[in-house]
């Protein structure tokens, strides 16, 4: 009982404390290393009394802090995700995912955006901010190469997601965006289309390990499996990956005067951008120009007309990595298995930019 004969949950509640652990083992009538016992799960404590507690931590309100109980027991319940920005439509669904996932193993996540600095992702590797307090990191680098895998070597559970270093220390989960990408353009070249622009190629122009790199790899692929010869002037600059950069690309393209009957757009947003300026021109899609986009984001079901795409697996992605990690964080010391590739599997999603009689 407080003063005046008031709870101790009252005089909490004036005051706008935040509950503590000895709070919860006054109202339980209980030790404070009960409360800790109940809190931590520990099989020695009488039904009777763990309820008592239960009630208690219900009654306040109480919240275990933890931090500290990461100290006691090597467990924080918590996962970091790095992530390059949430303002592109995959990685903002993709975190989602990590989100849903997680929560089936009854884990919490921490979701960062490097925002394109090279700084902010060392910051990851080197076990900073902010997932100094996590169990394990899913990171996706956008600034670190490959002639930084070695940074990857890091003494706490680390699972590696995109397409900017292959072959390093740790487990990796991507996507197949090479023949995926060779997918979405033979899937132009069957409805007969044979000037195909491309749109999201990175302005340095050199070949790289990264998304557009691989992506524009595919599109090559696949038209030189057809016999025919890649146009330059069909392959337009867009980065980052935004939906006024799609737009201000198409109407390069259109301003050029470059004869074409369809278009890849390296991701969703871009061909959602293009899309506008299409339309803008007067150009029917997919009459006068099919299009085709890529990570399947909700958004493309939604368009007018509603847009092709590639769905990349990203909800396997999720699923897969979180798995990983969590196998990573329950590994014995000395018993660390070698690291993994996975990609996940595609599929095209044609919709009626493409194939204007489809109800997908």
């Amino acid at each position: 009982m407080g003063k005046q004969g008031k709870p101790a949950s009252t005089d909490r509640a004036e005051a706008h404390l935040i509950p503590t652990l000895q709070d919860v083992a006054r109202v339980a009538r209980v030790s404070v290393r009960t409360v800790s016992n109940v809190v931590n799960d520990y099989p020695h404590v009488r039904e009777r009394t763990r309820q008592r507690v239960l009630s208690a931590i219900k009654e306040l309100g109480y919240r275990p802090n933890l931090s500290a109980r990461g100290l006691r027991v090597g467990r924080t319940g918590v996962i970091g995700l790095a992530v390059p920005e949430l303002r592109q439509n995959y990685f903002a669904q993709l975190a989602d995912a990590v989100i849903q996932a997680a929560e089936k193993h009854d884990l919490g996540v921490v979701v960062e955006q490097m925002g394109g600095k090279r700084e902010r992702e060392l910051d990851v590797v080197s076990g900073g901010r902010p997932f100094r307090l996590a169990d394990g990191v899913l990171f996706s680098p956008e600034r670190l190469g490959q002639e930084d895998r070695h940074l990857l070597d890091v003494p706490f559970p680390l699972v590696l997601l995109g397409e900017r270093i292959f072959g390093g220390p740790t487990d990796h989960v991507t996507m197949h965006n090479v023949s995926s990408a060779r997918a979405a353009v033979e899937h132009l070249l069957h409805l007969g289309r044979r000037r195909i622009a491309l749109i999201g190629a990175h302005p340095d122009g050199r070949e790289a390990v990264r998304a557009s790199d691989l992506r524009v790899r595919g599109y090559r692929a696949a038209l030189e499996a057809a016999g025919m010869t890649v146009d330059p002037q069909l392959l337009r600059v867009a980065a980052p990956w935004h939906r006024d950069n799609g737009a201000d690309a198409m109407r390069e393209l259109l301003a050029a005067r470059i004869p074409f009957d369809s278009l890849f757009a390296l991701n969703d947003t871009l061909a959602l951008g293009a899309l506008r300026v299409l339309g803008e021109s007067g150009r029917r899609v997919p009459e006068d120009v099919a299009v085709i986009g890529f990570d399947n984001i909700d958004e493309a079901r939604f368009s007018l007309p509603s847009l092709s795409s590639v769905d990349p697996g990203r909800e396997e992605i999720a699923q897969t990595a979180v798995d990983l990690l969590i196998e990573r964080i329950d590994e014995k010391d000395g018993t660390r298995q070698p690291s993994r590739l996975i990609k996940s599997e595609f599929r095209i999603v044609a919709r009626e930019s493409t194939t204007p009689s489809s109800l997908t």
